[in-house]
């Protein structure tokens, strides 16, 4: 034998590995830069917002982008960039307390779905395919228009629709997951059906779940906006990008174009990011997409 023994080869660090998944998934992290931003800018709103967005000043009224207001006023002189920032909080969030609440829900749904099987699953998967069938922004109007337009119910109402689909994701991973050998391994040694699905179970259908939810989140994002577009939404005088757009689509986007084209960039920079972020994750946690 050598004297001198070969050296173990050292673990990356997590900054390697950062930068090994930010050179494979640029646009993953073109979409987490996204985000920060704008989670950023929401944490930070009354720091970062020029001016105070309920504040108005009819002399400013419908005022263009200039040096006294960077993105333009409202018709009742409002600043559109304060707005704007402070609409973040609105629709982020609408959208992390719809997807935490209706992914937790799911999960917890599907977990006991697939792992208890029999007549329980049989009347789960039959209700979530009656909820299945109706879009969810339909649904969501209904819910909302129940329940009124305030901030709590525009997340339950967002967060309903979305648990039919987590339950089915989660449920099919169960599925696969509860006749693997060390499933059967941990029942031999004697722990309940339940310690065994929470603990051996549950935690290995996480990545699906992160993927999902972090895919949801655009569409959560959009749907709030069609609410709040619609009336049933935040109400005021809350700021909302799609209550931004509610009041000035119709009436404004010949005169004063900026009343939609900035709410409707901020929309659509969020989803964009979301999305990006969603893709990349789900590439980087699905076994089947590596090489």
């Amino acid at each position: 034998m050598s004297a001198t023994a070969a050296k173990p080869r050292s673990k990356p660090s997590w900054a390697n590995e950062l930068l090994y998944l930010a050179r494979r998934y640029p646009l993953g992290v073109a979409g987490a830069i996204i985000m920060t931003v704008f989670v950023l800018a929401a944490l930070f709103a009354g720091v970062v917002a020029p001016l105070d967005p309920f504040s108005t000043n009819p002399r400013a009224s419908l005022a263009p982008p200039g040096s006294a207001y960077l993105l333009g006023a409202d018709m009742m002189g409002r600043d559109v960039l304060s707005r704007i920032i402070h609409g973040a909080r609105i629709s982020l969030a609408v959208a992390l307390g719809a997807t935490f609440l209706g992914s937790g829900f799911g999960a917890a749904l599907g977990l006991a779905s697939g792992y208890v099987g029999g007549w329980f699953d049989l009347v789960v998967q039959r209700l979530g395919e009656i909820m299945q069938a109706l879009p969810l922004l339909v649904m969501a109007l209904v819910i909302t228009a129940s329940l009124g337009p305030s901030l709590p119910n525009t997340i339950i109402a967002i967060a309903i629709p979305l648990i039919p689909n987590v339950a089915r994701v989660i449920r099919a991973n169960v599925l696969s997951l509860r006749e693997l050998p060390f499933v059967e391994a941990a029942k031999a040694t004697g722990m309940s059906e339940l310690r065994v699905a929470v603990v051996h179970v549950l935690p290995n259908t996480l990545a699906p779940l992160i993927v999902l939810a972090t895919a949801q989140l655009g569409s959560t994002i959009l749907t709030e906006a069609s609410l709040s577009f619609l009336g049933l939404g935040v109400p005021e005088p809350y700021p909302s990008w799609g209550r931004m757009l509610s009041e000035s689509a119709a009436e404004y986007v010949r005169t004063a174009p900026w009343l939609v084209i900035f709410p409707g960039l901020a929309i659509s920079a969020v989803v964009f990011g979301a999305n990006l972020l969603g893709d990349a994750l789900r590439d980087a946690l699905d076994p089947r997409q590596r090489d």
